[in-house]
């Protein structure tokens, strides 16, 4: 009898540490280890693929992978509380266990990048899988593979910034233009104020053998395509992350499709280029 593998049977694995990443507690990353030690040593990912994490009883949702593929033995899932899913996810403990599909999408393409300046620009969340290859990218067995790296990140205030751990060791190193903004600081805060495509056209980065990832939310990405544009980016050295469109993982149910294309598998990473000739979704 030949054996079928099942595409929608998770992998199982257990929650090693969660940890709040905002004010309010609607944001927690979750670091999690397969059960299966054979598992844990052959998964492999890009950064910018993403998981389909369940939790039984509930159902599942697709979440960007925001860990590094440096990052051995375990992945991390930053969620956003939500919805049913999420909510479920986030009412749970250390040591509780969840369901794994993937790793799913083509993710930031590495190899185009490597020997050229790189650009990430991130809003609210969503700088998940950004944060995902800015630690690959930093990584000391990848650093000299790369030029510049130029990383801007914003959110809606202060208390909405996500990995301010991260931040604050990038903050120290001399390798990493960091710009961190919020829309609207509070009496504390003292670093810059304003919308990401205002803080982009103001840091200018350049455009020469460069490449640019934008991933946030549609708003954003939509007002941050004219300044990359205008500083010189052309349409093939922008690259979009489609992650909200993501359903099922595997292009079975029809609902991530963008005209011809399915985000869940021809994506989530698209050149603008490639989203020219596709309905408007930004």
């Amino acid at each position: 009898m030949v054996s079928i593998s099942n595409p929608y049977k998770p992998n199982i694995a257990a929650l090693r540490k969660i940890t709040t990443e905002n004010d309010v507690n609607d944001i927690k990353t979750f670091e999690v280890v397969f059960e299966d030690p054979d598992l844990a040593r052959s998964f492999r990912y890009t950064p910018g693929q993403f998981g389909m994490i369940s939790y039984f009883g509930a159902g599942e949702c697709p979440i960007g992978i925001a860990s590094s593929p440096t990052d051995e033995g375990f992945l991390e899932f930053t969620i956003k509380k939500v919805g049913t899913v999420t909510t479920a996810l986030h009412n749970c403990s250390e040591g509780d266990r969840i369901g794994i599909r993937g790793p799913y999408g083509n993710g930031w393409p590495i190899e185009a990048m490597e020997g050229r300046n790189v650009v990430l620009v991130g809003g609210g969340f969503a700088f998940t899988t950004l944060r995902s290859l800015a630690k690959y990218i930093l990584h000391d067995d990848n650093r000299g593979r790369f030029g510049d790296l130029t990383v801007i990140y914003g959110a809606r205030n202060p208390g909405e910034l996500i990995y301010k751990y991260d931040l604050e060791d990038w903050e120290q190193r001399d390798d990493i233009n960091l710009i961190v903004t919020v829309d609207k600081g509070d009496s504390g805060w003292t670093g810059k104020e304003g919308y990401i495509p205002t803080i982009l056209k103001e840091a200018a980065p350049s455009s020469k053998n460069a490449i640019a990832a934008i991933c946030g939310p549609p708003i954003m990405i939509r007002f941050s395509i004219p300044v990359m544009t205008e500083l010189g980016f052309s349409p093939s050295d922008i690259l979009l992350s489609l992650e909200m469109r993501m359903k099922c993982g595997i292009g079975k149910c029809g609902r991530c499709n963008v005209g011809s294309k399915f985000v869940c598998l021809d994506g989530p990473v698209f050149t603008h280029e490639e989203l020219q000739g596709l309905p408007k979704e930004y």
